[in-house]
């Protein structure tokens, strides 16, 4: 089972996925602290950013709210994840 509605794990440059690996092989804290540093360097870009990212939030629950969105239990999905990232 691969990822859904257009991966964005395929469209990473070898430079980027070799990157994500190396990020998710660090310990927790460290991950959530890289990946806070990075949300911070992008939402700092502009209001409009998190406009966005409210709106995408509220589609994302009235979606599972209504029993459209397909979940996933996050063990299935990383387990997808670190075979995309190693080539699998």
């Amino acid at each position: 089972m691969g990822l859904r509605r257009g991966s964005t794990i395929n469209a990473m440059s070898p430079e980027v996925s070799e990157l994500l690996k190396r990020a998710l092989a660090l310990p927790v804290g460290e991950r959530a602290a890289l990946a806070n540093t990075l949300l911070e360097s992008v939402a700092g870009a502009s209001e409009s950013v998190q406009d966005a990212w409210d709106e995408e939030v509220a589609r994302r629950i009235e979606s599972l709210n209504s029993g459209k969105a397909v979940t996933v239990p996050w063990e299935e999905l990383h387990r997808e994840l670190l075979a995309m990232v190693n080539g699998r």
